[in-house]
């Protein structure tokens, strides 16, 4: 429980419309600090300082087409390459792609380079070009490696649909679109709930990408959401179990008369695709929630402002109501 550090009271958390100049540009985000009761005083933690720049930092990547770390860490990882080796054939300095990795922001002209080398296509031109740099049995390897990607590079049909209707941004809380992420968010709770039937499902995934958006300013699955009759829902969520490979979707009658849909699945999480973070997230929303039935939950979605102010819209529910969650 924070304290006040001015009287050791309590303080509650609060926030406001705000602007920030960024590389000379001005951006608008939701400003959080900490208010002390006793004194009125205001304060904040480095971890909010973080999470007020995350907002700023996420506008100015998708303004400008600068990859994201985890995308720039995916890139290197698809070529197995060192990052240093990365930073060489890119003409970045030594330590930079490394840095880039680990969260700093490039310049517009580097951003758009790591954009265009996710085509190994044109990757292939930079390893060219950058020939004279590696001994000739080093750069065999490194063209070896990209014939291979080229050659198994294949658009994933079930990641299309499920996110064809909007790409990484403001509407998902500028998370990336990962068939294989998603897939293992929804198998981390089939498993520890035993399945979970689809309503439920729908309200789990809300609360993990809108607590994770909470507290790092990024959300997790990739899913946007909008908001029905029975609470918050992803957008085309029969699409998105239905596409997702290795989980079945079992009808299942009960007494009343009534029938719903169980999400099962026998294959195990892949928990390495989370970072520490991640999985202190998705603990948290299954401790939360582990007990609750899909009509408890629902009505405990029904209390959020991200329900309340867009259900009968029709609008995409803006990922700035994560920071009224009353549930976690």
């Amino acid at each position: 429980m924070m304290k006040s550090p001015f009287t050791g009271g309590n303080v509650c958390l609060q926030q406001e419309n705000a602007e920030l100049v960024f590389r000379k540009e001005k951006f608008q985000y939701t400003y959080l600090y900490y208010e002390c009761e006793d004194t009125k005083e205001h304060f904040t933690t480095t971890e909010i300082d973080e999470l007020n720049l995350a907002q700023v930092y996420n506008q100015y990547r998708i303004k400008y087409g600068i990859p994201f770390p985890d995308e720039i860490k995916q890139i290197r990882e698809m070529y197995d390459l060192s990052a240093l080796k990365m930073s060489e054939i890119l003409g970045f300095g030594d330590n930079q792609y490394r840095l880039y990795e680990s969260g700093d922001m490039p310049s517009e002209a580097n951003g758009k380079v790591l954009n265009l080398i996710k085509d190994p296509v044109i990757f292939e031109t930079f390893v060219r070009n950058a020939r004279y740099q590696f001994d000739e049995k080093e750069l065999k390897k490194i063209l070896t490696k990209l014939n291979k990607v080229i050659e198994c590079q294949s658009s994933n049909i079930g990641e299309e649909l499920i996110y064809d209707s909007y790409t990484r941004g403001s509407v998902n809380g500028y998370a990336t679109q990962s068939y294989y992420k998603l897939k293992n968010v929804l198998l981390f709770f089939i498993e520890r709930c035993g399945g979970v039937f689809n309503t439920k499902m729908n309200k789990l995934l809300f609360y993990t990408d809108f607590f994770c958006y909470k507290k790092y300013g990024r959300a997790m699955s990739g899913l946007a959401y909008k908001a029905i009759q029975y609470g918050p829902v992803p957008v085309r969520w029969d699409r998105v179990y239905s596409l997702i490979d290795g989980i079945d979707q079992d009808i299942i009658e009960f007494e009343s008369g009534y029938s719903g849909v169980k999400l099962d699945s026998m294959l195990t999480p892949d928990v390495n695709i989370f970072s520490s973070e991640e999985l202190l997230i998705l603990e948290s929303v299954y401790e939360s929630f582990k007990n609750s039935t899909a009509a408890e939950i629902s009505v405990i979605s029904h209390n959020e402002d991200a329900w309340k102010k867009y259900y009968g819209t029709n609008k995409l529910i803006d990922f700035k109501e994560a920071f009224t969650l009353k549930a976690l």
